[in-house]
């Protein structure tokens, strides 16, 4: 994170994607920007005998020799072992046009569309014209509603879900029905039995005890402050302890059930 980013100031945009919105007649020119920032510690893969990293070269299975990216192309298997080439110039005259242009087909209320089917999300920021970009923010705000369309990116045609969040435009790219599993069709949970009527009020009573309001903030990466720590350790030439996690204790139900709600409320 730069000092810029830290205190409060702007945060260096790095769009992937230009294109528009388009409602009927109506254009307002965007970009793509990816809005989720994952915090993950990179590692490379090293050889244990010499401790140097392993390379990943571009070598044909027919040769040893690496062959350089102008001589590579995208192919289709359609037999075992046997190909058809597809030129770069042959995908992008097949493209869609929500390739540069999010056409909104309707407009919806976002409840009704269950978190499952969310992708990924991004920040559409404007691309020259901030009042219609400013007018469009404004009327999803006020009539809280959601638009749905579709937009291509890289090599893929996805739904999208465009909303208004923090005074701004977001997209979030969806899944598609079929993409999604039924558990219905799953046999482990088609065979559920139906819970007993005791051990469904206390249940109850604990969601009703623990429910509050959801602060995200107060949710800390605890396996990334241990690898850190890991790292740490080991940098300074101290051993770190492995430790086996614990298996947890296998308990009744009806027991687990009845302690948990008394250690809730002598929590109180």
């Amino acid at each position: 994170m730069t000092e810029r980013e830290k205190d409060g100031g702007p945060v260096p945009h790095r769009p992937f994607w230009t294109g528009s919105i388009s409602i009927g007649l109506v254009n307002v020119p965007v970009r793509l920007m990816v809005m989720v920032k994952e915090h993950t510690i990179p590692f490379r893969l090293l050889h244990r005998q010499d401790g140097q990293p392993i390379q990943y070269r571009r070598v044909c299975t027919s040769g040893n020799d690496e062959i350089p990216w102008e001589d590579i192309v995208k192919g289709y298997e359609i037999r075992d072992g046997e190909y058809i080439m597809i030129e770069r110039e042959e995908l992008e005259a097949v493209r869609p046009e929500s390739d540069r242009r999010i056409r909104i087909d309707r407009f919806i209320n976002v409840l009704e569309v269950d978190p499952v089917f969310y992708d990924r999300t991004y920040l559409l920021v404007p691309d020259g014209s901030p009042d219609a970009y400013s007018l469009l923010t404004e009327a999803f705000r006020r009539k809280g509603r959601a638009g749905i369309g579709r937009i291509t990116l890289r090599t893929r045609e996805y739904p999208a879900l465009v909303r208004e969040y923090q005074d701004a435009l977001i997209l979030i790219t969806l899944h598609y029905p079929d993409e999604i599993v039924d558990p219905s069709k799953v046999e482990e949970i088609s065979a559920i039995p139906e819970p007993g009527k005791k051990e469904l009020a206390i249940a109850e009573k604990i969601i009703d005890d623990l429910t509050g309001e959801l602060d995200l903030a107060s949710y800390q990466d605890s396996y990334r402050e241990r690898i850190e720590d890991l790292i740490s350790k080991k940098r300074q030439g101290k051993a770190f302890p492995v430790e086996k996690p614990k298996a947890a204790e296998a308990r009744e139900l009806m027991s687990a059930l009845e302690e948990t709600l008394a250690r809730l409320k002598a929590a109180k």
